[in-house]
């Protein structure tokens, strides 16, 4: 799925602040531009890509025309001096692909009896594991 939102760029003093005002003032931050625009495609890949898992709606994108920096930066108690709007775009699909998705190898040990026992059951370890992890990750929130 490819997206493209609006997002205000404003220069500080240690680097950009970048805000998606579309997106509940989804914000993040990089100390020289380049670094700023890579963190906004980021940002909001991961935000897209977190909508879309939890089956949330998603606002449509504003036009760069109606996107006013002075009231933004007003709002957000910003300097709007070097300040610009820039349409950041992302796949998300092939975003989380490679970000979000990518699987890492883990090496574990557990006793033979119990790899036995698995194995003969035909359990998948990698499923089990994955699943553990997200159980124990949602009761630790």
């Amino acid at each position: 799925m490819f997206s493209a939102y609006p997002a205000c760029f404003f220069k500080e003093a240690n680097g950009y602040s970048v805000i998606f005002p579309d997106l509940n003032w989804l914000s993040t931050c990089g100390k020289t531009l380049d670094q700023a625009l890579s963190m906004a495609v980021d940002c909001l890949a991961g935000y897209l890509y977190s909508c879309q898992r939890e089956n949330e709606s998603i606002p449509y994108p504003s036009s760069m025309e109606n996107i006013n920096l002075e009231d933004i930066a007003n709002e957000l108690e910003l300097n709007s001096g070097e300040s610009f709007v820039n349409m950041v775009t992302v796949d998300v699909d092939e975003y989380a692909k490679v970000h979000f998705e990518k699987s890492v190898k883990k090496t574990l040990t557990i006793p033979a009896w119990l790899n036995a026992a698995a194995l003969e059951k035909g359990i998948n370890f990698s499923q089990v594991l994955q699943e553990a992890l997200k159980e124990r990750l949602s009761a630790i929130k």
